[in-house]
């Protein structure tokens, strides 16, 4: 394929390229750096494609690649790496913001209605609302995994009945 075929084969994905790419990112401004970004790279790497292949396929091949990198390298510019001695920054508590006093008051209920369930299901609950897995609690209580998951479900049912005032 000449030089010339090549690009005004590419240039013809266009429109497919775009609608591709608004797939992928939902956004105009990104979907259209996208598709420079995949026109640039195709013709870069030209000498890479080989002849009587499917040169479309090709392209959006790069094109989903260069949006899972950027996505990827995006994800990694926010992650906050704390260098401090014991983890300083990330073990700080979070401001929660301004309290209501209906939400203090909800709070108290919640908890309230927590405390008024059998051990069996308020430990295993209370263990999952504070961050254990599920393969933690299991180990913890000596229980098999399905019936820790289905306690939680349970105690999930029982609150949302007890509490349904405060949806």
């Amino acid at each position: 394929m000449t030089t010339y075929e090549f690009n005004s084969t590419l240039i013809g994905m266009k429109s497919n390229l775009q609608r591709f790419a608004m797939s992928l990112t939902y956004d105009r401004d990104t979907a259209l750096d996208l598709v420079q970004d995949t026109y640039l790279k195709a013709i870069t790497h030209k000498d890479k494609f080989v002849d009587y292949t499917n040169l479309k396929a090709w392209v959006f091949t790069i094109m989903k690649n260069t949006f899972i990198n950027n996505y990827r390298r995006n994800s990694k510019e926010n992650t906050i790496i704390d260098g401090t001695k014991d983890l300083y920054y990330l073990n700080q508590p979070q401001d929660k913001g301004f309290v209501s006093p209906e939400s203090d008051y909800s709070e108290a209920e919640i908890e309230k209605a927590i405390n008024s369930l059998e051990d069996e299901f308020r430990i295993p609950f209370r263990m999952h609302i504070e961050g254990y897995k599920y393969k933690e609690i299991a180990d913890e209580l000596g229980l098999k995994i399905g019936t820790v998951k289905s306690r939680i479900f349970f105690t999930r049912q029982k609150l949302m009945l007890m509490l349904k005032d405060y949806n």
